[in-house]
């Protein structure tokens, strides 16, 4: 089972991302679950969403503990290393919006050498693609890249079903650059 936790602030669209990832897995017939850790917060405090993918039924339903990846969408939660890094399998990774390379974000993070690092400025692809800095759609491009978890036009058909016509084309078209310019190390 691959389970994930995303980190973000509210309004980021970190539960949207995560939705749209376990409606991706479904299409390829894959079982998912997704879901939000928010309470009465309000916009841009820090919130984080989970999911779960299988070939089997899913029926742990309890937080990530041990995630085999984990996404950052906004930068300024890279203070948090700890909470970040909290539980990350070796063998897993972490994803991060960043003009970083993956060895300064390894680096300033503290992240253990078994788990792979990707970094993406993912800001400045959602202002050029999308025109607003909403870093939702572009991790999770490289999140499917990291992973392999679904293919990429799984991913692609869901975003498409969630924000349908210009919206969702323009969504496609950051995930997909997000997903082609990621570095790892």
């Amino acid at each position: 089972m691959l389970e994930i936790r995303w980190h973000g602030r509210g309004g980021q669209g970190v539960w949207s991302a995560s939705q749209v990832l376990a409606s991706a897995a479904i299409r390829v017939g894959k079982y998912a679950q997704s879901f939000p850790e928010f309470g009465p917060e309000r916009t841009g405090a820090p919130v984080r969403a989970f999911n779960r993918i299988d070939d089997r039924p899913i029926v742990v339903h309890s937080h990530v503990y041990e995630p085999d990846a984990v996404v950052v969408i906004d930068p300024t939660l890279l203070q948090y290393a700890g909470q970040i890094l909290s539980g990350v399998k070796e063998g897993g990774h972490v994803v991060v919006n960043s003009k970083s390379s993956p060895s300064e974000v390894r680096s300033r993070l503290g992240v253990p050498d078994g788990v792979e690092v990707w970094s993406v400025d993912a800001t400045t692809i959602a202002l050029e693609e999308v025109g607003r800095a909403v870093t939702n759609t572009p991790m999770l491009g490289v999140l499917v890249r990291a992973t392999g978890a679904v293919p990429l036009e799984a991913v692609e058909e869901a975003v498409r079903a969630r924000w349908p016509g210009e919206v969702g084309e323009k969504n496609v078209a950051a995930l997909r650059r997000a997903h082609d310019e990621a570095r790892s190390g």
